[in-house]
């Protein structure tokens, strides 16, 4: 099991905790407004890191995006196997030809 795979499952486990006994209880007990917000939050603060070049601050906040991109999702009932059964059916597609399908 890969390091995000376990992320994702301690964010599933969380849905149903205490909102003051986690961060990420918290999060999912406001709802997914609120957990899109914080990724929005986290993104933005990835994208000034990048143009900065800031290596170790990048990869910080790219942390922060992963872990806040899994909450948004657990928070929209997605889980990242949807995520990656999505990513696996777009094997061997140009993302040219994937977004004229759209």
């Amino acid at each position: 099991m890969t390091t995000l795979e376990k992320l994702s499952r301690t964010i599933e486990a969380r849905k149903t905790a205490a909102p003051d006994s986690s961060w990420t209880a918290r999060l999912l007990a406001a709802g997914p407004e609120k957990a899109a917000e914080k990724f929005g939050e986290e993104a933005i603060e990835a994208i000034i890191e990048a143009v900065k070049g800031d290596r170790a601050a990048l990869t910080r906040e790219a942390a922060d995006v992963l872990y806040h991109l899994l909450v948004m999702l657990a928070a929209c009932d997605v889980t990242l196997d949807d995520v990656l059964g999505e990513l696996e059916r777009r094997q061997g597609t140009s993302g040219i030809d994937e977004k004229a399908a759209r």
